[in-house]
């Protein structure tokens, strides 16, 4: 009987699911790969603040005047 924990064809595979390399061995991260990471981690953030501020509309606006009166004080 196979070995289930390492997957239905049996290779090894990573937390990402990438097949070939055991489960504590990592690979060099690209530039390019942690820009596509950053993005999507920014435009997540980008969406779940615009939902906030259409489910609590009040908090919203306390946020933006709370934000312009740090801009008006801050000096450059």
């Amino acid at each position: 009987m196979p070995d289930l924990s390492d997957g239905a064809d049996g290779a090894a595979r990573d937390r990402s699911g990438a097949p070939g390399r055991a489960a504590g061995e990592r690979a060099p991260e690209t530039d390019a790969e942690r820009r596509r990471r950053r993005a999507i981690f920014l435009r997540e953030l980008a969406e779940a603040r615009a939902l906030r501020d259409r489910v609590q509309p009040r908090r919203a606006k306390t946020a933006r005047l709370r934000h312009a009166m740090r801009m008006r004080t801050f000096r450059w």
